[in-house]
């Protein structure tokens, strides 16, 4: 097995990366990759007819928050993107010129009356703040004050739009904690619901609030030297309960993106049975993991060199996924969060 990075590298041409989605949003296109065989051109649409009656879609139900914010420590600028809640009521931030804070200082925020003291700073450009509002409170200074984190390979020179605020939010965000969306959620319309619940499948959410950590690049040479971000999820009793009886009944699991997977085997024992979740997970899945409960993953085209690639290695097999993107790139499928789906079976033990 490689601890290379560089073997999960690729060349995108800039070109594919998509910087809109497509309208409808199941329109988009759709690779179906199957265990053996051709992959076959589709569009997410065409989903129900992929699946049968009994299958289980698991999605996550995270919103996302305007997770930016200005921030100033005296006359110095501090960029500042939140990453997560701490069980405390803190948050775990990334900020930019980190290295000017020290715990005790005071960040203010414009005009804003809220402001944000500096609890602890970490070695990675993270740092743990405590802001002077909460609940409702909260809410409406990130409404007021903060801006979407769009990835920045979506080009916005002067920021998110409000399109973006439409487009960059899933039919199932129902809980408010994430940093980015979970973009193969992006791809769902209530006529493409409506076709799945007549095709049979079953339809449960989960909650994974996507933190900062999505947006660092892999900054070592190898593997095992990177560093997963912690993120917070849920799966409540009742959403564990209905995705065994689903696999009990000989349905399969199809997780709806790679945060949907990520919370799933972090839940999963070795049984296969999916247990109750609230916490944080840090699980790094790279080809030779072996899988305990997704069946199936629809999932976005992902950033060369990243975790997310090594994910869908470990999914659908290292060759196998060399060989989809080839063919995504040469036929034209656009890429990241705003860009076309993949439809993967589980191929294991296809290493690098």
């Amino acid at each position: 097995m490689t601890d290379l990075v560089s073997d999960f590298d690729f060349t995108l041409p800039p070109t594919s990366i998509a910087d809109h989605p497509a309208r409808p949003r199941d329109s988009a296109r759709l690779l179906d990759v199957p265990g053996q065989g051709p992959f076959i051109d589709r569009h997410v649409r065409d989903l129900p007819g992929c699946l049968r009656a009994g299958d289980i879609l698991v999605a996550n139900d995270t919103a996302v928050i305007p997770a930016q914010l200005a921030a100033m420590r005296g006359e110095a600028k501090i960029g500042i993107t939140l990453d997560r809640i701490l069980p405390d009521g803190s948050w775990h931030v990334l900020a930019r010129n980190a290295r000017r804070l020290r715990p005790g200082d005071t960040l203010t925020f414009g005009r804003s009356p809220v402001t944000a003291e500096v609890i602890s700073r970490g070695d990675a450009g993270d740092v743990t703040l405590r802001f002077s509002a909460e609940g409702a409170a909260f809410d409406q200074f990130l409404h007021d004050a903060g801006k979407l984190a769009l990835p920045p390979y979506i080009a916005r020179p002067d920021g998110p739009t409000e399109e973006d605020r439409k487009d960059y939010s899933t039919i199932f965000a129902q809980h408010r904690g994430a940093v980015a969306a979970p973009t193969a959620g992006l791809h769902f319309t209530p006529e493409l619901l409506a076709a799945l619940d007549k095709a049979g499948v079953i339809r449960q959410t989960l909650t994974l609030h996507v933190g900062a950590g999505t947006f660092l690049p892999m900054r070592s040479d190898q593997i095992s030297a990177h560093r997963m971000h912690a993120e917070r999820g849920t799966i409540s009793p009742h959403a564990a309960r209905r995705i065994n009886a689903a696999r009990a009944a000989g349905g399969r699991i199809v997780a709806v993106g790679t945060t949907s997977l990520r919370l799933l085997e972090s839940a999963t024992d070795e049984n296969g049975i999916v247990h109750p979740f609230h916490g944080e997970t840090a699980i790094f899945i790279k080809p030779g993991y072996r899988f305990r409960a997704v069946d199936m993953l629809l999932t976005n085209f992902h950033l060369p060199r990243s975790t997310l690639f090594m994910l869908v290695c470990a999914f659908g097999g290292y060759h196998r996924m060399q060989a989809a993107y080839a063919h995504a790139i040469a036929s034209g499928y656009r890429f990241y969060s705003y860009g076309d789906a993949c439809l993967l079976h589980r191929t294991e033990g296809d290493l690098p």
